[in-house]
Parts: C-alpha cells; structure tokens; sequence
C-alpha cells in the first residue's frame, strides 16, 4: 500500500502567495488563512478541502479515495 504523501504547496488565488504547509493525514481543512493578504481560503465547490481546491497535492483522504473523502462540509 502506498503512503500517502502530506505535503502541499497551497497558492492564494487573490495574491498569489505560496507556503508549503503538512496537511491532515486523516482529515480535511476546510479552511486556510493566507499568511500575506488575510484572505480566508474556503474549498470550491465540489472539492473537500482547501488542498484540494488550492494546493498541488490532494489532501491524504482523497490520494486514498477516489470517492469523497469527508462527507459534509460546513456551509459556505
């Protein structure tokens, strides 16, 4: 089986900043303050988790599962 990997750079969509961040291994972050601009990072539609939205790996769950990985969502 194979590990999970549980690093992504996450790039802020409004200023364009990136930050390599360890995600959850086991769990989905729903949200990400961008450390330049303040920006609060919320998952697009359809993707679980701000990594999956933002960063260039998909969180640990979904590299798991092709099917979603956390069930809800909190509203957006």
């Amino acid at each position: 089986m194979e590990t999970a990997v549980d690093r992504s750079t996450i790039k802020c969509p409004a200023c364009g900043h990136e930050k390599d961040e360890t995600m959850p291994k086991d769990a989905c972050q729903w949200f990400y303050e961008c450390e330049n601009c303040g920006l609060l990072l919320r998952p697009k539609a359809g993707d679980c988790c701000v990594f999956c939205s933002y960063g260039t790996v998909k969180c640990p769950p979904m590299q798991k599962s092709a099917k979603s990985c956390c069930g809800s969502r909190p509203a957006q």
